[in-house]
């Protein structure tokens, strides 16, 4: 059990039986009345970001959970494979437990959330960036804009975003996974 003393961000809470991370919290003591924290929680399951306000010194379920590296495998439909490369174990989580899936291709390390007690599969992120190369884009024309015109791309794992005018098919281009937006061109 922990209070609000103990909050700091990315700790994981237990709910009315759901899971939660914390993203941020304030702690508020007003002139009057008792203090409260303010905490913004977001859901491990849906991913939904809740407001919810804690009476100060208020015992919270904590959740241990542990952060291990794998590495992608492959895809069956909707569920994806991942191997740990210490102990060649295989494990595999289902498309909407993994966040930024549409920039996953095969070989990336990929962050695995277990529940650290019962051993079960949160949610999987993959790194904030990405570089993948353009597969298919239009071909820019010189004079075909005036200011910051972008065009759709498909890059190698079937994802289609925007990308400046100058990106070609062949280039290998960052990309943001939490938002799909392209970030910069790689040489």
């Amino acid at each position: 059990m922990a209070t609000t003393a103990d909050f700091k961000s990315g700790m994981c809470l237990n709910l009315e039986g759901r899971y939660y991370y914390i993203v941020e919290f304030l702690h508020v003591k007003p002139g009057k009345g008792p203090a409260f924290v303010r905490t913004k929680l977001k859901s491990v399951t849906t991913g939904r970001v809740i407001e919810k306000t804690f009476n100060a010194g208020v015992k919270i379920d904590e959740v241990r959970i542990e952060r291990r590296l794998y590495l992608f495998l492959y895809q069956d439909d909707m569920i994806y494979h991942f191997m740990q490369n210490e102990t060649f174990e295989q494990v595999f989580v289902e498309r909407n437990n993994i966040v930024g899936v549409d920039f996953l291709k095969e070989g990336d390390m990929v962050e695995i959330v277990v529940h650290a007690d019962s051993e079960t599969i949160l949610f999987a992120e993959i790194p904030i960036h990405a570089v993948l190369t353009v597969i298919y884009t239009e071909p820019g024309i010189k004079g075909d804009t005036a200011t910051n015109a972008t065009k759709l791309a498909t890059i190698e794992t079937g994802a289609s975003i925007r990308v400046p005018l100058f990106i070609n098919k062949g280039d290998k281009i960052k990309v943001d996974t939490r938002n799909g937006s392209y970030v910069e061109r790689v040489k």
